[in-house]
C-alpha cells in the first residue's frame, strides 16, 4: 500500500498552485504540517501497553482534501505520504476501493489489527455511492483513529452539485458520520489541470493506424475493444493491475460508447490502472469523452465516468507521441 507509479516521485515542492487559486498554496502549507504531525510520536496503539484507556490526540487526526477533478489532490495526497517522517511499513496509502479488498482478503478484525501499527493511512477517492462499504470503511477508520492513526482522504467530484463540479465536504462528512469531528477540511479549488487550455479529447486514429502503431511500440498492447470489455468480465478487477504488467502502451481498436453499467465500471477501473502506471492509450472509434453516454454520466455513479474520462482522455493525449500527433 503505497503510491502508484505516477505519484512516487511527487513531493510537495513539485506541486506547482495556481496563482489565481490561493487555496493550493494554502494546502500545502498546512499539509506540510500535518505530514511532521505524523510522523511525529509512535502511533497509540504501541504507546498504551497494559493500560486500557482510548488514546486521544490533540486537534483532529485526520485531514480530508476537498476539490474538484485535476486540482491536484491525489498529488498532494501522495506527497504528504511521502513527506511524513515514519518508515515506509508504517505509512499505508491506497484508494477506497483497494482498502475495502484489503478488509475483505484480511477480514475486518486483522485489517484492524495490521492497520493499527501505522503512522499514516492516506485513502484516495473515498467512494460514498456504496453504503455498505461507507459503513464498513467508516468504523475501519474509527478503530485506527482510536489507536492513534493520522487519516488522509480525498473523494471524487460530483458533476452538477450546487453548480460547481464538485463533491461537497459536507456530503463526506455526514456520510462518515461520528468521525466528522476528526477531520480538518481543506478546500482545493481550481480547474482542471490536465484540461487547461486543451481540448476535451483528441481526435480518434483510423483501425490501420492503431495497428501499425502498435507493431512499431515495444511492450505494445494490441485488442479490439469488445474481446476486451469482454475479457475485463472474467478477471476480477482487483486483478486489473496485473494485466499491466511489461505493458509499454495500449492500443485499442473500435472503441464503443458503453452502455451496462457493469461494463463501465470495469472501465473505470482499468483507466485507473492504466493512469497509475502512466501508460498512454492510443485509440479508434468513440472518443474517450463519449465513451459513457449522457444517461450514465447524470446517474448515480457519475463521478466515477467523469474521473475515468478525464483520465482516459489525459492518457490518450500522452499516446499522440507514438503515433506522431501532438
Amino acid at each position: 500500500m503505497v503510491p502508484p507509479p505516477r505519484f512516487d516521485a511527487v513531493r510537495f515542492e513539485t506541486y506547482v498552485p495556481d496563482p489565481a487559486q490561493p487555496s493550493q498554496a494554502q494546502a500545502v502549507t498546512r499539509l506540510c504540517a500535518f505530514a511532521a504531525s505524523a510522523g511525529a510520536a509512535e502511533p497509540a496503539a504501541r504507546r498504551k501497553w497494559f493500560r486500557r484507556e482510548t488514546a486521544t490526540v490533540a486537534g483532529p487526526g485526520g485531514v480530508y482534501l476537498d476539490g474538484g477533478y485535476g486540482v491536484g489532490k491525489t498529488h498532494l495526497l501522495a506527497s504528504l505520504w511521502h513527506a511524513a517522517p515514519a518508515p515506509r511499513e508504517q505509512k499505508a496509502f491506497g484508494t477506497f476501493v483497494e482498502l475495502t479488498n484489503l478488509v475483505g482478503a484480511l477480514g475486518f478484525q486483522r485489517a484492524v489489527t495490521e492497520l493499527s501499527g501505522h503512522r499514516l493511512l492516506c485513502i484516495d477517492e473515498f467512494e460514498l455511492d456504496d453504503p455498505g462499504d461507507t459503513v464498513l470503511v467508516s468504523t475501519l477508520l474509527g478503530k485506527l483513529a482510536d489507536a492513534g492513526v493520522r487519516l488522509a482522504a480525498t473523494s471524487n467530484t460530483l458533476p452538477g452539485r450546487l453548480g460547481e463540479g464538485r463533491f461537497a465536504a459536507a456530503d463526506f462528512l455526514r456520510e462518515i458520520q461520528g468521525l466528522s469531528a476528526r477531520f480538518a477540511t481543506l478546500r482545493i479549488d481550481g480547474e482542471d489541470y490536465r484540461h487547461r487550455g486543451l481540448p476535451q479529447a483528441p481526435r480518434p486514429y483510423t483501425d490501420d493506424e492503431i495497428t501499425a502503431a502498435a507493431d512499431r511500440t515495444p511492450g505494445a498492447a494490441l485488442d479490439d475493444f469488445g474481446a476486451l470489455t469482454a475479457h475485463l468480465a472474467a478477471v476480477h478487477p482487483s486483478r486489473y493491475g496485473a494485466l499491466c504488467d511489461g505493458v509499454g502502451a495500449v492500443f485499442l481498436r473500435g472503441v464503443e460508447q458503453v452502455t451496462d453499467q457493469a461494463t463501465a465500471l470495469r472501465l473505470v477501473v482499468l483507466a485507473d490502472r492504466l493512469y497509475d502506471r502512466e501508460l498512454p492509450v492510443m485509440a479508434s472509434g468513440v472518443p474517450f469523452d463519449r465513451l459513457f453516454s449522457d444517461e450514465m454520466l447524470a446517474g448515480g455513479y457519475r463521478k466515477k465516468y467523469f474521473r475515468a474520462v478525464s483520465r482516459l482522455t489525459a492518457l490518450a493525449r500522452d499516446a499522440g507521441r507514438l503515433a506522431g500527433r501532438h
